[in-house]
């Protein structure tokens, strides 16, 4: 879901006026609060709100909520060869392709710097993955035009899901952040994803005895 469409429902004028300036200002400004204004996506205060409403609709529901965490490779080097406003153009090109492959309900945001964060409501770490990889895959085929030469970035992506025994939203960052990482000490240019550990307490004591029966009390 982009800023635009979350502001695409109009006001109407009290006074029943086809073009209402004053209303305008209010959209523009409600648009002004929650995104960030080099790339258009959410900032990261939408996302924390966000997410939190998410993790809260998935402990009543069950349904898992994803967490795909981007950081583009190497982009310090971009900002050192080529300059701000060419790391700028990238930041721009990549956040406008998370939009293209991601769908309307899903939150695409800018998390901070050169790294992104995608909510995917609703969603299995499987789909959360082939997600992630399609934007891998996109961003490796997208050649960026810039004043002096055309680059091409990679990424190294972090997915991670929550389920109904998720305790906090800065779990489920640290979950995804761990994967970007490991994606990092691999190599880069990679998706690494991972799934959610059951809770002790999803667990009944009953369960756990007949796990020391099969396995062995060690």
């Amino acid at each position: 879901m982009s800023p635009e469409d979350m502001f695409v429902e109009k006001l109407h004028c009290p006074v029943g006026e086809s073009h209402c300036i004053l209303f305008d200002e209010v959209t523009t400004l409600r648009k002004q609060v929650v995104t960030d204004p080099l790339t258009g996506l959410f900032n990261v205060r939408h996302f924390r709100k966000s997410l939190e409403h998410e993790l809260e609709r998935t402990r009543r529901t069950g349904m898992t909520t994803a967490l795909i965490m981007v950081d583009l490779d190497h982009f310090k080097n971009i900002n050192d060869t080529w300059g701000h406003e060419s790391g700028n153009q990238v930041l721009q090109t990549v956040a406008q392709l998370l939009q293209d492959q991601t769908r309307k309900l899903d939150i695409c945001c800018r998390y901070g710097g050169e790294e992104f964060a995608v909510i995917l409501p609703s969603t299995e770490l499987m789909l959360a993955r082939q997600v992630a990889e399609r934007c891998l895959n996109a961003l490796r085929e997208t050649v960026i035009p810039l004043d002096e030469t055309d680059l091409q970035v990679t990424a190294s992506i972090g997915v991670a899901v929550a389920d109904n025994s998720a305790k906090t939203a800065e779990s489920l960052i640290e979950n995804a952040d761990e994967c970007m990482y490991e994606a990092k000490r691999g190599g880069r240019n990679q998706v690494v994803s991972k799934r959610p550990q059951p809770s002790e307490s999803a667990v009944s004591a009953d369960e756990r005895d007949a796990l020391r029966g099969l396995f062995g009390d060690d």
